[in-house]
């Protein structure tokens, strides 16, 4: 069987733990307030993408993403399933053309 406990000091044990953390939390968001400061810093985004003047290629067969240059396919060996993930433009030839 169960040990009994004395419930009314530990309730009013754990009610004070649960004020002083909750005072210790007020206290930091005034602090952060007063700073100006609204969250944690994140930083700065990364660029995510092709590299300028790229063109990158994504193969589901190979599960990987390969930048070329532009106009250019990359070597297929096996199945050929690549598929262009940059925006390519009307000038630049754009689409899954193969090179000429």
């Amino acid at each position: 069987m169960a040990r009994r406990r004395n419930y009314g000091f530990d309730r009013r044990q754990r009610e004070a733990t649960q004020r002083s953390r909750q005072e210790a939390k007020r206290a930091r968001k005034a602090e952060r307030a007063t700073e100006g400061a609204t969250g944690p810093e994140m930083g700065a985004a990364a660029d995510s993408g092709a590299p300028v003047g790229q063109w990158e290629w994504f193969s589901a067969s190979r599960g990987r993403v390969v930048a070329t240059q532009p106009k250019q396919r990359p070597a297929a060996e096996g199945v050929d399933d690549w598929v262009l993930l940059t925006d390519a433009s009307a000038d630049d030839g754009g689409g899954d053309s193969t090179p000429a």
